[in-house]
């Protein structure tokens, strides 16, 4: 540019440096962060600590020394009524099939046929009556963890989360094919949320408290620390990010060894081997994993359908009987079917069962847990969803031995297990770390079973996209609802 004269104009330097420290302000994309850091100098790019996107937190006040205390507490909260659910669970099994040592499976194989049947139709009429009062005398009064934290402010009614928790524990213990990790895990989220209301917490504070505690619950009874806080973030938040990393491992870890007054410290699955890699396995995992994600989706698509139809009103009186007889009746010739398929996946990870067995457990175990919720029980899902993998991948891995043999069935087994339980929770990492965990083995077959997960969430994902928990959410009550669901689906 020329100036009057003729002559260039030159550049104010103040001026040109003026505005390179505008465009620098404008550029640098400072995050709020609660507390903020005690060093308050930048580094010498004058970028602001904030950068990494997992290390904000949205919120006002997310992890304040008070919400720190709160998260402390919850994680003792979440171990003890952990341990108290499992004693009560323990001791309702050696009563029902009358044992006092070993697994549950043990006990029912033992029992006659007649006290098989027997103890079912005892937990069906008990938990009929028990659950229909509950209902009835703590209606409105919120009691599931999901819809807390995914959709709601956080808040959980103790009393009823108490009354479905020992209900639930009562009747698995008697045999009913449902999850134990549901009464923990919400007792977890419940003691978060009043621990919340005491501690003064903000609404967002109470939802990463409730998850926490969920999240803890789930480590403590089945002593898997990483797993419970990956469930938490992966899962109940959706976010694996610092703070949401860092109050979760710690509300777990302290769940886990609180519970340990009670629970032993030792893997859930004893004794199963240390798989090592092979091509075979490999090979198959690649192959396998799009028809368990296939198989995650219609699982996950049968127990949606009977949440949303399970029994109501007095017609769940009478239908946990039905149910549950069904399920003693079926147990005379398959007690591996009883409980929530713990013992059904160990057997498959030592190698245990024929090609026929592991298939007819494989039909049979989603069809008795589809009918005990059906009827109006409440329970968890992880462990029956769990099993089922296992023995899918124990019968498939019998089949493929027969073309390049060499590999144990129990890797294969698993692998789809790892595989399944990822699907089916859309939740990849934690899948991984529950197996892991949960049998102390496995390292050897890491690729493989990453493999599998990964194929088989990323089927399930496209094919359909629910997961064992959203597909449970109850309806919208009105047309004030939202569009679209907490999953994001239409």
């Amino acid at each position: 540019m020329k100036g009057h004269g003729g002559r260039a104009r030159r550049p104010d330097p103040r001026r040109w440096l003026s505005t390179i420290r505008n465009r620098r302000s404008a550029r640098t994309s400072e995050r709020v962060r609660r507390p903020q850091p005690l060093l308050k100098q930048r580094m010498p790019s004058g970028r602001g600590a904030m950068e990494q996107p997992n290390i904000t937190s949205s919120g006002a006040g997310v992890l304040t020394p008070r919400f720190w205390l709160m998260v402390v507490l919850a994680g003792i909260a979440a171990g003890l009524l952990g341990a108290l659910m499992m004693a009560i669970l323990f001791n309702v099994q050696y009563a029902a099939f009358g044992y006092h040592e070993g697994s549950l499976q043990y006990g029912t194989e033992h029992a006659p046929a007649a006290r098989r049947v027997a103890s079912l139709l005892i937990a069906g009429v008990f938990g009929g009556v028990a659950w229909f009062l509950l209902r009835r005398y703590t209606t409105g009064q919120p009691s599931e963890i999901d819809e807390a934290v995914w959709n709601g402010d956080g808040r959980l009614s103790l009393r009823r989360s108490l009354g479905t928790s020992v209900i639930s524990e009562v009747v698995i213990g008697m045999g009913a094919s449902i999850g134990r990790e549901a009464a923990p895990k919400l007792l977890g989220g419940a003691s978060g949320s009043v621990l919340a209301g005491w501690g003064g917490l903000s609404a967002q504070q109470r939802r990463l408290l409730v998850a926490c505690g969920g999240g803890a619950g789930l480590a403590a009874v089945y002593n898997v620390p990483l797993a419970g806080a990956l469930f938490t973030a992966e899962i109940l938040i959706g976010s694996i990010t610092l703070p949401v990393m860092l109050p979760a491992i710690a509300c777990s870890a302290i769940a886990t060894a609180t519970a340990w007054v009670y629970l032993p410290n030792r893997a859930v699955y004893l004794g199963i081997p240390d798989y090592r890699f092979t091509w075979s396995v490999m090979t198959w995992a690649v192959l396998a994993g799009p028809v368990i994600g296939l198989a995650s989706a219609g699982y996950i698509r049968l127990i949606g359908w009977v949440s949303h139809h399970r029994a109501r009103g007095t017609t769940a009186l009478v239908a946990p009987v039905i149910a549950f007889g069904i399920l003693g009746v079926i147990g005379i010739w398959y007690p591996q079917l009883f409980g929530n398929g713990l013992d059904m996946a160990r057997d498959a990870f030592l190698g245990i069962g024929s090609l026929s067995l592991l298939l007819t457990l494989f039909a049979l175990k989603p069809l008795v847990t589809a009918l005990c919720l059906g009827s109006g029980a409440s329970g968890g899902l992880f462990t029956p969803t769990l099993a089922t993998g296992a023995v899918l991948g124990g019968a498939l891995g019998l089949a493929w031995n027969l073309a390049w043999p060499g590999s144990p069935s129990g890797a294969f087994a698993m692998v789809c297990a790892a595989a399944m339980i990822g699907a089916a929770m859309q939740a990849p990492l934690s899948g991984l770390a529950l197996v892991l965990e949960l049998t102390h083995s496995g390292f050897g077959l890491m690729v493989p079973m990453m493999a599998a997960t990964a194929i088989a969430t990323l089927v399930a994902f496209h094919v359909d996209g629910y997961s064992i928990y959203s597909a449970r959410l109850p309806a919208f009550a009105d047309d004030s609802a939202p569009a679209t669901p907490a999953n994001g689906r239409t």
